[in-house]
C-alpha cells in the first residue's frame, strides 16, 4: 500500500527549515519527501491514481516526525492499557520507561514496594529484558516503547540492606543483570538516588553499574540527588559518574524545585553548558511549574501547594490539596501527609521562569514525566507535548516551530540511538503527526486532567494511521518494542 501525505509544511525534526513537500510512505517506511506534487522514481500517475494509492490532503497542516517521549513510566501501562490514548493523542509515537531507577525489568514481584510501585502492581513479571519485549510486540500497543533498566531494581534484587552503598559482591550481582539487558536491546541504565531506596548509592556503586552502560554505547539518565539546595552538587555528582564511566548524561527533568531555589537555573544552566564541553550532556524537561511523585513528608514545607493525586488509605481525599486535608483533620500538613501515604501528589515547586529557561535551552529535549497509573494524573499524561508547541512557539514566540518539533524528534533519538526514527527521511520508519499550527494546544488541567489537546489531525506509527484528531479516536495499535540501535 502507498500513501502520500500531501502539500503539507514538512518540519523533517533536524530543526532546518520547513519546506512544503509530500510525505510517501510504503508498508511501515517512509520512501520519499518531494517538492509537493513531484512523483518519486518509478512511479507513474496511473500508479498514484490506482486503489492502492491513498492521499491525505495535508493543505495548511505541519508534517512533522512522531514525537519520542523520553521520559516515561509507562513500563507497564502499554501492556495494561495497549490503546495508549493520552500518548496517542498529543502525538506521540514512541515512550522511553524505565526512568528515575524505576523499571518493570528485571523485577518479578506480586508487591512491588515504593517506588516501584507507581508502576502499579500488576506487571511485575519479566526476569529478562527479552520476555518483556516479547510482551510488548504481542500486545502491539498503540506507540513503540523503548526501555531503560533502573538502578532502584537491580538494587531491590540484589541487596537486602538498601540503607548503605553496595558491596562489591552486590555490585556484580547488579552488573550481571545490566548486562544482560544491554545485550538485548535495553538503552541504558537509569538511576533515581532522590529516592530513599537508592539515596545511600555511592559515585563508586554507579559508576561500576554505568562502564556497563558504556560498553554497550547506551546512556545514563538520572534523576539526581537534590533538586534543591544541593543541586549544584548533584549535577556535579552525576556529571562526574558519566564522565568516568564514559557514557552520555542525561539529566532528567531538569528542574531547581522549592521557593530558596527559584532563579537558580541561572546557575545550573552555565553549569550544565560548562560541563558539556568536556562530555557529552543533555537534560530533559516539562514544560509546567508543577512536578509530581510519591508522597513524601520531607518535600512538605509549608509554602508551595500540594494536590494529591492518589492515596491508599485515604482515597476520597484525591483531588484535594493538602493543606486544606490538613485543616479538615486538625492536623499539621507534615501529619496529614503521613496518614495519606502510600499516594502520590503533584508539588507546585517550581517558578515558571525558571521553567521556560529550561524548556527553551539547546541542551533540552521533551518528556513527559507523566505517572498513568495515578488515578488523577498530573496533566503532563496528556498535554506536555502540544503544550509546548502552544506555549513557546505560538503564544511567547521564544522556540521556533523547527528547533520545538527537534527537541521532541531528531534530537531525542539521535541522543538515545532510536536509529531509523526521529526524521522524516527515506528508509525511516513512518513514525509521523500531522499538526494544525492555529489550532494546537493542550487542554489538560490540574481539575480535569485527562483531556484531549487540540491541532493532533493525524497520527502515523509505522506507516499505520493510528490516531484521527477530529474523531479523537483510536483506529489502530501498531507499535512494537524499539532496541538500542535497531
Amino acid at each position: 500500500m502507498l500513501t502520500v501525505l500531501k502539500n503539507g509544511l514538512v518540519c523533517d525534526g533536524s530543526a532546518a527549515g520547513a519546506v512544503r513537500a509530500d510525505v510517501w510512505i510504503e508498508d511501515e517506511k517512509i520512501v520519499a519527501v518531494l517538492p509537493a506534487g513531484d512523483l518519486p522514481p518509478g512511479l507513474s500517475g496511473a500508479s498514484v491514481s490506482s486503489p492502492d494509492c491513498v492521499d491525505h490532503d495535508c493543505t495548511g497542516l505541519v508534517i512533522a516526525p512522531g514525537f519520542i517521549d523520553v521520559h516515561t513510566h509507562d513500563d507497564a501501562i502499554v501492556l495494561d492499557h495497549p490503546d495508549m490514548l493520552p500518548k496517542l493523542s498529543q502525538g506521540i509515537t514512541t515512550v522511553v520507561a524505565g526512568n528515575c531507577g524505576i523499571s518493570l525489568v528485571p523485577m518479578v514481584t506480586d508487591e512491588p514496594q515504593s517506588p516501584l510501585s507507581l508502576l502499579g502492581h500488576g506487571q511485575f513479571r519479566f526476569n529478562s529484558l527479552k520476555d518483556y519485549r516479547d510482551a510488548v510486540n504481542q500486545t502491539q500497543p498503540g506507540v513503540n516503547v523503548a526501555a531503560l533498566i533502573g538502578h532502584t531494581t537491580l538494587r531491590m534484587l540484589a541487596m537486602a540492606d538498601l540503607s548503605r552503598p553496595a558491596s562489591s559482591d552486590e555490585i556484580s550481582v547488579m552488573s550481571r543483570m545490566l548486562d544482560d539487558a544491554m545485550s538485548e536491546g535495553a538503552l541504558g541504565l537509569s538511576s533515581g538516588v532522590f529516592y530513599r531506596q537508592a539515596y545511600a548509592a555511592n559515585v563508586e556503586e554507579l559508576t561500576a553499574l554505568v562502564k556497563v552502560v558504556a560498553r554497550h554505547g547506551g546512556v545514563y539518565a538520572t534523576h539526581i540527588r537534590d533538586e534543591m539546595r544541593g543541586i549544584i552538587s548533584a549535577i556535579e555528582e552525576a556529571a562526574l559518574t558519566a564522565r568516568v564511566a564514559g557514557a552520555f548524561l542525561v539529566l532528567s527533568h531538569h528542574k531547581c524545585a522549592g521557593p530558596e531555589n527559584w532563579g537558580r537555573t541561572s546557575e545550573t544552566l552555565p553549569l550544565i553548558e560548562k560541563l558539556a564541553l568536556t562530555q557529552p550532556i543533555g537534560m530533559d524537561v516539562y514544560p509546567y511549574a508543577a512536578g509530581s511523585t510519591v508522597l513524601r513528608e520531607d518535600l512538605v514545607d509549608g509554602v508551595i501547594d500540594i494536590l494529591i493525586t492518589g492515596s491508599d488509605p485515604h482515597p476520597e481525599m484525591i483531588g484535594r490539596y493538602l493543606k486544606d486535608v490538613a485543616d479538615l483533620w486538625g492536623v499539621s500538613q507534615v501529619q496529614a501527609c503521613q496518614r495519606l501515604q502510600p499516594g502520590g501528589a503533584c508539588y507546585f515547586q517550581m517558578q515558571q521562569d525558571d521553567v521556560d529557561r529550561v524548556v527553551c535551552h539547546p541542551l533540552s529535549m521533551i518528556g513527559s514525566d507523566g505517572l498513568p497509573h495515578d488515578k488523577r494524573p498530573h496533566p503532563r499524561l496528556w498535554g506536555a507535548f502540544p503544550r509546548v508547541l502552544d506555549q513557546y512557539w505560538r503564544v511567547k514566540g521564544t522556540l521556533p516551530l523547527e528547533q520545538a518539533l527537534h527537541k521532541m524528534t531528531g534530537m531525542s533519538a539521535g541522543r538515545y540511538a532510536l536509529h531509523g526514527r526521529g526524521y522524516l527521511k527515506p528508509g525511516f520508519f513512518a513514525d509521523i503527526v500531522v499538526i494544525d499550527p492555529d489550532k494546537v494546544g493542550d487542554r489538560a488541567t490540574y481539575a480535569e486532567p485527562a483531556q484531549f489537546s487540540e491541532g493532533i489531525e493525524q497520527v502515523w506509527v509505522n506507516g499505520r494511521l493510528s490516531f484521527v484528531g477530529r474523531d479523537k479516536s483510536i483506529v489502530a495499535r501498531a507499535g512494537r518494542f524499539v532496541m538500542r540501535g535497531s
